[in-house]
């Protein structure tokens, strides 16, 4: 597309100077004089056929063409700069959004990710975590991590890793636990997940918790595992999330018996062609939890 003469600088003084209210703050930014900044709005007013500022005491204010036309330059330098900054080293800097259930992100992908920004410097990961529930396509996903069976409506689903569930408590409340039936003794903590303690209980050969059990549902295992750490009671969740809370002993694992109700997917949208940096993402969390 042929475009007529796109009066850069001017465009760019007027942008400096609009957002500052001044155009000797423009000057300061664009390392330039007031002079020059003031001459630079003036010729884009003269070739707009229209005035950009007015003039009022404490400053300038902008005319309704001045606010028309700064919002729509604030998204075009924005989106220059940005991909700008995506070339490095004489390589194009790829950007990379993953949402990441916050449990998974926390006990397993943070420790990891100064691994993966050493080997691909090119790649920007952009991280976000979720509680499980969410929308890939609304939040620009390029790759959402889930726990799950892998099994999500348009969606292609690599598994990661399991993630088996085991009672985690205090130390003061297990050494009350002698036997797995002790665990009726005190509150429940589970997700959403109606039947978790019971297939727990049924892997001990135990009763499952009776409608009177004091029960605490929770959409997060990060949350859950706050409250166990308070005694709220006995928390149902995945070990190997909070293997540094064990190995300290701020909780404490009684019962060896773990059930396994899904695991972590690296998942994506079917209508989302994998970009290099996704390749690169998929590969490098494969070979992370190769051997697990």
């Amino acid at each position: 597309m042929v475009r007529p003469y796109i009066p850069l600088n001017a465009l760019r003084s007027f942008e400096a100077a609009a957002r500052h209210l001044s155009f000797t703050n423009a000057a300061s930014e664009l390392h330039v004089t007031h002079a020059a900044v003031s001459q630079q709005v003036k010729s884009l007013e003269q070739q707009l056929g229209c005035q950009l500022f007015v003039r009022v005491s404490r400053g300038l204010m902008l005319t309704p063409e001045g606010e028309s036309l700064l919002p729509v330059l604030n998204d075009s330098f924005d989106r220059i700069a940005d991909t700008l900054d995506r070339f490095w080293a004489g390589q194009v800097r790829e950007k990379l959004k993953v949402g990441v259930v916050g449990s998974f992100a926390i006990g397993l992908l943070l420790p990891r990710v100064d691994d993966f920004n050493h080997h691909h410097p090119h790649i920007e990961l952009q991280l976000s975590t979720h509680n499980n529930r969410v929308d890939p396509a609304a939040e620009g996903h390029d790759y959402t991590i889930r726990f799950g069976s892998g099994a999500w409506h348009g969606t292609e689903a690599q598994f990661i890793c399991d993630a088996p569930l085991s009672p985690l408590c205090i130390p003061a409340i297990s050494r009350q636990l002698q036997h797995p039936a002790d665990v009726h003794k005190f509150t429940l903590l589970r997700s959403f997940r109606r039947d978790e303690w019971s297939l727990w209980l049924q892997s001990m050969n135990e009763h499952p918790p009776s409608p009177a059990q004091p029960v605490m549902i929770f959409d997060s295992s990060l949350t859950m595992i706050e409250a166990a750490l308070m005694g709220t009671g006995i928390a149902l969740a995945p070990c190997k999330i909070f293997n540094h809370l064990l190995q300290t002993e701020k909780l404490i694992r009684p019962f060896a018996a773990e059930i396994n109700l899904g695991g972590y997917w690296l998942t994506r949208l079917q209508t989302r062609a994998e970009s290099p940096a996704m390749k690169a993402f998929s590969s490098w969390l494969s070979a992370q939890f190769s051997t697990e």
